[in-house]
């Protein structure tokens, strides 16, 4: 009996990745901020398929908030860190308040939760995944501190891959590049096309495509795979 934690599992990669390890056994921790009518409909969609749902709420732009997380689950083979917030304007507009916003959920709360569950994760010798992002390996004009804490969490990976290779858990990451979620509701139906256009396969992601990957990276078919970035981009960027 697997357990898996997954946060953001509200948004449209969490949601998919949830389903997608419901459908090959896995129990499920799922992680929610302020979405709590949609998680409840992945917990009985899930729960359809023979598994257990669990659902934890926190707000993972305060750090101080992991700890509820970390405290609600007991048994933990894998975690799927998937919450995150956009940031679009240029850098000179940036406040220290949204800058404290991103760093925090891309970088300080991911790093306090793996911390906090890293036992439980070398007992049963597990597998994290990091959500990061395109812009994490190239960088973005008008995303600049989007683009800086997802470049961290690239290097946290590498780091933390290469100190827990030996006790068997492993660490990567998947870099999506544009994919039909709710986060892309800000841009017009043109801008969409436009960033289509760029894609060399014409088209942006489906968030069960970047579930796929994240599911590869966490089973025994990528057993001798850690430290990695899976760039998931249509070759937008290779």
């Amino acid at each position: 009996m697997k357990f898996a934690l997954i946060t953001g599992a509200s948004g449209g990669i969490g949601r998919s990745t949830a389903l997608a390890l419901a459908k090959k056994g896995w129990n499920l921790y799922l992680h929610y901020h302020s979405d709590r009518d949609s998680v409840e409909n992945l917990m009985a969609e899930i729960r359809s398929s023979g598994v257990e749902a669990i659902p934890i709420q926190a707000d993972l732009t305060k750090p101080h908030q992991v700890k509820k997380v970390v405290d609600s689950i007991f048994r933990i083979d894998a975690i799927v860190y998937s919450s995150g917030l956009a940031g679009w304007g240029l850098f000179q507009d940036q406040t220290e308040q949204e800058m404290d916003k991103l760093i925090n959920i891309h970088v300080k709360s991911p790093m306090l939760l793996i911390q906090g569950l890293l036992p439980k994760l070398l007992k049963n010798k597990g597998s994290i995944v990091i959500v990061s992002s395109i812009w994490g390996q190239i960088g973005g004009a008008c995303e600049v501190v989007y683009s800086t804490v997802k470049g961290a969490q690239l290097s946290f990976v590498k780091a933390l891959a290469k100190e827990t290779a030996l006790s068997g858990v492993r660490i990567n990451a998947v870099a999506p590049g544009a994919v039909a979620t709710n986060m892309m509701e800000s841009f017009s139906e043109e801008e969409i096309q436009q960033v289509s256009e760029e894609i060399p396969m014409g088209r942006l992601a489906l968030s069960k495509e970047v579930a796929s990957s994240i599911y590869f990276l966490l089973s025994e078919e990528s057993s001798y795979i850690t430290g990695q970035t899976l760039a998931v981009n249509g070759g937008w960027h290779t």
